[in-house]
């Protein structure tokens, strides 16, 4: 049985939200960003530069050793600096990656619902997110509650309303036995 926990995002993280990001940036096994070059190009890079701004919150799943293995981030950006997920000022995007070798085993629908679980609690009306149509995360987002609001050549940016959500209001898990 693989197990795993969930805790609060510190700034600290902000080493590994860069190494989530690049697992999410790089989701296709043909595509092969460096850190280095995600981090130079600021259309990726503001997700994570400088975190933990105010207004920011996220998760980091750990393996029993405590070592991290998957993250899920928000982040405001406003319409002077928008993400590809964009929708408004008021709803944060949210980032989410996970380490190989913990995929498919329940790593990031965990930290989906926790994520948006921390949203909720927040008061926000909403969270987006951009996602590459043949991405399987795709079908992740759309079964916990997002749909596509803009569709663009190969991607969608994607909303979760938290408002009518009343039935996700329990606490999830902080541990998981997948």
């Amino acid at each position: 049985m693989t197990t795993f926990s969930i805790r609060t995002a510190t700034a600290t993280d902000e080493g590994f939200l860069v190494d989530m990001l690049v697992q999410a940036v790089n989701w296709l096994p043909e595509r092969n960003w460096s850190r280095e070059e995600i981090l130079t190009k600021p259309e990726l890079a503001h997700y994570v530069a400088g975190w933990m701004r105010p207004g920011d919150f996220g998760l980091v799943a750990v393996d029993p050793a405590d070592r991290p293995i998957g993250a899920a981030w928000c982040r405001h950006l406003t319409a002077a600096d928008p993400g590809y997920g964009y929708v408004s000022d008021d709803v944060p995007e949210l980032t989410l990656g996970v380490v190989d070798s913990w995929r498919h085993r329940g790593v990031g629908r965990a930290l989906l619902r926790a994520v948006l679980h921390a949203a909720r609690e927040r008061g926000l009306p909403a969270v987006s997110l951009s996602v590459e149509r043949a991405n399987f995360a795709a079908k992740l987002y759309a079964s916990e509650g997002f749909h596509t609001v803009e569709s663009f050549d190969d991607a969608d940016t994607m909303v979760a309303p938290l408002a009518d959500r009343s039935s996700a209001d329990a606490d999830p898990s902080v541990s998981a036995n997948p």
